[in-house]
């Protein structure tokens, strides 16, 4: 890169800094200027702007904080007092929003639960939040009918347009549009509870993260700067307003600024270009894996007939970004890293592909809270020297990300519901005696430019042949393969072996050369990332959030007798891939394949 260009590369980092500042400045724990007055600041200085499209129909800011505060009164008028917790429980439309919204100006604390559970994690996410009363819609009747046996306290329900509760969209009618007092919230700080938001449950059950009044704000507020949204801006979710990036992130992109948030039940891909054309869609909010899914769709009549100039989101994988890009003819797109609950956080800012975010050495002196330190993949846990100490990781080496938690807003830690899992996220004693950070479980690295690559989960990264494998790069790589739709790839164990070897569930789209795959697949990886096993899915098993579900295959393992989708498996002598058969398996327990 010339002089001038990194001259220019510098500035406008510089510009968008000082943007994100100015949004973000003003928050702090401490403050008593709460989600509520953001959303009502926002309602004054823009109350006839059209705050939503959805479905055909227009709601405005004025109507929507009307709705708002008609949830409040009626909270309110249930006994309801700052502090206390409902859950919500309902799929996508702007009542959605406006139900924590209207909570938000009593003081009270919602817990946004995930749509599509059913039985004992639904049970469980209510349970946690020691919910006082749940809202819910009428596409989520049955999951709460069969659960509520399960639910403790018995809360009561009340329901927009279900059977099962009672009617809340004629109780909300007669309760008051005006604001409630803001004594309701009085005493109130960021530091404050607002939003019970959960992990996706990959893992096991969901997590309920605490996200303070600060938290919720700064991160309502992160995406407008990189995006450089103003109030002609029509801003496109597809994806869970359950969810972070979608819900907190996209909705106070739009609705901070005097936008319009242009949403949808549910991401469709063959709607998608339809969607944004017909609303004059600026800018959008993916997912890594929306993305790919609209990539591998046939070609659509409009998708280039749009005017979607940026975007933001998480996850978008190296090999699908600048093809993305191309194809719909999109000029920007803000890729960041972060986590709900977590305090390390980077923004793409000038959208580099394959990066997550970037610390100028100008900038240093302001990250000082996070570091990327040398981590032991086969024992899963961070590296230490001699005194103990934790050791950083050297330029372009993998790390485990740390943030150190004080009290600035940008590093704080407010844990989860479960002391156990919040204990699990803390690490101790990292460069001195006392210190304490926040471990993200994500492997990182930054290159001498000070872009930052994500590299893999930790659990997902794992050693075979004395070598560490990354399931994201095995996954990349794996993806590009004709026939090969997605990869979803993890480590299992093999008797008598050391490590893990690499086993990738995927779906395919036309035909897959397996007798080539092997020569393909050994052009493109080092040998020792090479997949041992294959299993062939109808569909990939995915979170709400497109994030792949892992444990359940790592359970079943390469055993045909678990598995009766097709299973291939690496014969070493042949170096080609064959159909796992009884016989197969039975000389592989015995030792008789040498990987």
């Amino acid at each position: 890169m010339n002089p001038v260009a990194i001259l220019a590369r510098e500035f406008r980092f510089f510009q968008d800094a000082q943007l994100l500042k100015k949004w973000t400045g003003d928050i702090s724990p401490e403050s008593d200027f709460l989600v509520a007055d953001d959303f009502e600041r926002a309602v004054d200085a823009f109350p006839n702007n059209i705050a939503f499209r959805f479905e055909g129909q227009s709601t405005t800011y004025a109507e929507f904080d009307a709705l708002a505060s008609r949830f409040a009164n009626w909270a309110l008028a249930q006994g309801l007092k700052a502090g206390d917790c409902v859950s919500l429980f309902m799929e996508n439309r702007p009542e959605y929003v406006a139900a924590w919204a209207g909570f938000s100006k009593a003081g009270l604390v919602t817990a946004l639960i995930n749509h599509n559970l059913e039985g004992d994690a639904l049970a469980h996410c209510v349970n946690i939040a020691a919910t006082k009363l749940i809202v819910t819609g009428a596409e989520q009747d049955e999951a709460l009918r069969a659960a509520m046996d399960r639910v403790l306290g018995t809360p009561a329900v009340w329901s927009l347009g279900g059977t099962f509760g009672g009617d809340l969209g004629g109780a909300l009618e007669a309760f008051s549009a005006a604001r409630p007092d803001r004594k309701h919230r009085a005493g109130l700080l960021g530091k404050d509870l607002c939003l019970y938001v959960y992990t996706s449950g990959t893992t096991g059950m969901p997590k309920a993260a605490r996200l303070t009044q600060a938290r919720t704000q700064g991160m309502m507020r992160s995406f407008i700067a990189p995006c450089r949204i103003t109030p002609k801006d029509k801003v496109y979710i597809t994806l869970p307003l359950y969810h972070g990036t979608g819900g907190l992130c996209g909705i106070g992109q739009a609705l901070m600024t005097g936008a319009t948030a242009v949403i949808r039940r549910k991401f469709s891909a063959s709607a998608f270009w339809d969607d944004a054309a017909t609303e004059g869609v600026t800018a959008i909010v993916y997912i890594g894996e929306l993305c790919r899914y609209l990539l591998n769709s046939p070609p659509h009549p409009k998708e280039r007939a749009h005017r979607i100039r940026t975007g933001f989101g998480n996850g978008l994988r190296p090999e699908v970004w600048q093809a993305f890009l191309d194809r719909f003819s999109i000029p920007h797109l803000c890729e960041f890293y972060g986590s709900t609950e977590g305090n390390v956080s980077f923004l793409n800012f000038d959208g580099k592909v394959g990066a997550v975010g970037r610390i100028p050495g100008w900038l240093k002196s302001q990250f000082k809270h996070i570091a990327f330190v040398k981590f032991d993949v086969e024992n899963e846990h961070p590296v230490r020297g001699p005194d103990g100490m934790c050791i950083r990781a050297a330029v372009d080496e993998a790390g485990e990300a740390l943030g150190q938690i004080g009290d600035d807003v940008r590093q704080r830690f407010e844990g989860y519901n479960d002391a156990s899992a919040t204990e699990k996220k803390l690490l101790r004693d990292v460069f001195e005696k006392g210190d304490l950070w926040f471990r993200t479980g994500d492997l990182l690295r930054m290159d001498k430019d000070g872009y930052i690559y994500f590299v893999d989960r930790i659990g997902d990264t794992f050693r075979w042949k004395g070598e560490n494998v990354s399931t994201n790069e095995v996954g990349e790589a794996m993806s590009q393969i004709e026939g090969i739709k997605t990869a979803n790839v993890y480590g299992v164990s093999i008797p008598g072996t050391d490590g893990k070897a690499g086993m990738a569930a995927i779906t395919v789209e036309g035909e897959v050369d397996f007798a080539g795959l092997y020569a393909a697949l050994d052009a493109k990886l080092p040998t020792y990332a090479v997949p041992i096993f294959i299993r062939v899915q109808p569909e990939a098993e995915t979170t709400g959030t497109f994030k792949y579900r892992k444990v359940e295959l790592v359970a079943d393992g390469f055993d045909p007798e678990k598995v009766s989708e097709p299973l291939w498996i690496l014969d070493p002598g042949e170096r080609r891939y064959m159909p796992m058969t009884p016989g197969r398996y039975a000389m592989l327990l015995s030792g008789g394949y040498k990987f």
